[in-house]
């Protein structure tokens, strides 16, 4: 029973992690596309630069949960993934530090390194995420000792690949649609065409992913077997067309709120049709790695529940001060008013 709460609580703490980083890091990748002169660039940096690192205590808290609710699976994710990993891991540094530095001297040639940095650093993270979980739906090369029998490049098939590219598209969708709903003027018409013109790719991905994961994964059937979870997919559906539907009619907070609804289902959906499974084997189904099989002691998992429980509404609480404090919008005059980056 603690295991499969457990295996609950590191499914949505990854769900509420893409849900909130997501819309900056697609801000960041599209940075070079939405801003046309360093007013912009500010704007944008300005846009996403409160909430980021806010943001990522949800990644922090998602590796938490694995490494003391799972240590058999950290152990075997970080062994075996160690090359995409400490990828992962640079490009989330050189962004924090792009946010940090780019504003720290009056240079044009220096502003223009750190933007290159916050873009780098902000598609690298959304396309490794996307080819990871979707190696991790589809089944990684463990054998019964727990050993990955690959490489980079065995990550890299075509269903790894469009999964990354998945992730890229809606997180990208998701960061237009924040920019709309925190500028003014031109910029935020601007960021409503790319989120409505990049919408049809992503649908188009989307689709294309669904159908491959009913012949790539076992997903599919294990939400199939508990018809309940069905509300999972057709929350992740209902998102994409709203999100669509919404910006159509210029309501962006509503369309934003689709898309946060489209990536939580999506992400739910995965985990829900990985379970019991945290790494599922491709070589042998009994080589797995499940919520039983590399939980930590009931002891542990006891504390630790209790420890969340304390714990989880004071981040909550300070993330909603922090969205609350920084909701007004951002334009030049503001940025010139007071500490901005």
């Amino acid at each position: 029973m603690l295991e499969s709460i457990w295996f609950v609580i590191w499914g949505v703490a990854w769900a509420v992690y893409f849900m909130l980083d997501g819309f900056d890091l697609g801000l960041g990748t599209l940075f070079p596309f939405l801003a046309k002169d360093e007013t912009e660039k500010r704007i944008l940096v300005n846009a996403m630069g409160p909430f980021w690192d806010g943001n990522e205590v949800w990644l922090i808290t998602a590796g938490g949960v694995t490494f003391a609710a799972f240590p058999r699976a950290y152990a075997i994710m970080f062994s075996g993934l160690y090359t995409p990993l400490m990828l992962l891991l640079f490009a989330l540094i050189l962004r924090g530090v792009a946010f940090e530095f780019r504003g720290k001297v009056d240079s044009a040639r220096w502003r223009a390194t750190w933007d290159a940095c916050l873009v780098v650093g902000s598609f690298l993270p959304a396309l490794l995420l996307g080819v990871a979980f979707a190696n991790i739906f589809k089944g990684l090369p463990l054998d019964a000792a727990g050993l990955f029998h690959g490489n980079l490049f065995t990550l890299l098939n075509p269903y790894g690949l469009l999964g990354g590219a998945l992730f890229v598209l809606i997180f990208a969708v998701h960061g237009a649609l924040w920019l709309t709903t925190r500028t003014e003027g031109e910029l935020q018409a601007r960021a409503g065409r790319m989120a409505t013109s990049l919408w049809l790719v992503e649908a188009v991905a989307a689709v294309a992913f669904l159908a491959l994961t009913w012949f790539s994964t076992r997903l599919w059937q294990n939400v199939l077997a508990k018809p309940a979870l069905l509300v999972l997919p057709l929350l992740a559906v209902a998102g994409l067309l709203l999100t669509r539907v919404f910006a159509a009619q210029g309501a962006w907070w509503k369309a934003w709120f689709a898309s946060s609804a489209l990536i939580l289902g999506a992400v739910l959906f995965g985990v829900a049709g990985l379970f019991p499974n945290l790494l599922p084997s491709s070589l042998d189904p009994a080589a797995s790695v499940t919520a039983f099989n590399a939980a930590s002691s009931p002891l542990t998992l006891k504390i630790m529940l209790g420890v969340v429980l304390c714990f989880l509404p004071v981040v909550i609480g300070y993330q909603l001060w922090v969205y609350l404090t920084f909701r007004d919008t951002v334009t030049a005059e503001s940025i010139s008013r007071g500490p901005a980056y």
